[in-house]
């Protein structure tokens, strides 16, 4: 079966299940993925049930599909994402994103945990822009001709109109959102100081170890993009050590401002 087979099957799946028309998705990164708990009139489906998904193997992702209402919108939201560092091909990294797409969705709004070079620990930042050094493309290969072109435009890849709702939101929700560039690495081990010291001369303001695949496939299908990056700890070189319990319990600590920012700017789209 080819991808675009498998994609199209999933669709399928999924709409059989009830999962139909959603306007936006959510990609819930570790320990944010309790804002799908809030969803109303939820269809919850697990990972291993639906054909041609991944599976999410890290602390703080549960693993689950949940489709329903979320601040007066159809949203399917993904409780756990996949990474390329639990040895997943990049297909099975962005096939959800794809699959949004194919449902219908008109935009998604990617979240993650990531280590602050410009800002601290507790700091919630919209990327405005992102640095690969992944070295990875979700787009080699075949290209999807029924998703988008061969060479995609990356220039607003991060939809300036959704930022510029969601800090309009945060304003009003008296809410500090920052803003700036993501750059994605592959893990699993975090990364050097010396590497950090490179990054910080890029212009990066933060570092993980997800997002830039599903985004890339998202600008290539058409589909708006809000990234919101929760600083969880400071990088390397910045902090004596690096652990992914410290980045657990800090979104627990500020969950409450994502959950309502995030809620807040799917009222406003």
């Amino acid at each position: 079966m080819t991808l675009l087979e498998k994609i199209y099957e999933t669709r399928d799946f999924l709409r059989d299940k009830g999962m139909t028309e959603p306007a936006f998705g959510l990609i819930l990164g570790s320990g944010l993925g309790e804002l799908a708990e809030e969803v109303e009139n939820a269809i919850i489906i697990d990972y291993a049930d639906i054909p041609n998904w991944g599976q999410s193997t890290v602390v703080g992702h549960a693993g689950k599909l949940v489709y329903g209402n979320l601040a007066g919108r159809k949203v399917i939201a993904l409780q756990g994402r996949f990474h390329f560092y639990e040895g997943n091909h990049l297909d099975v990294v962005t096939f959800p994103v794809r699959v949004m797409k194919a449902l219908g969705c008109e935009g998604v709004i990617v979240t993650n945990a990531a280590g602050g070079i410009g800002y601290g620990p507790g700091t919630l930042m919209a990327i405005s822009d992102h640095i690969n050094m992944t070295g990875q493309n979700p787009l080699i290969g075949e290209n999807l001709e029924d998703f988008g072109p061969r060479f995609p435009d990356m220039s607003d890849a991060y939809t300036k109109a959704y930022r510029e709702k969601a800090f309009a939101v945060a304003e009003k929700l008296n809410i500090k959102l920052d803003e700036g560039v993501y750059l994605g690495v592959t893990g699993p081990c975090y990364e050097t100081p010396a590497e950090i010291r490179a990054f910080k001369t890029m212009g990066a303001h933060v570092v993980g170890m997800s997002t830039v695949p599903e985004v890339i496939v998202a600008a290539h299908s058409g589909l708006k993009v809000l990234g919101i990056s929760a600083i969880t700890n400071f990088a390397a070189g910045f902090q004596s050590e690096l652990n992914h319990e410290e980045v657990v319990a800090v979104t627990q600590q500020i969950k409450g401002d994502f959950k309502a920012l995030v809620k807040a700017i799917l009222a406003e789209l």
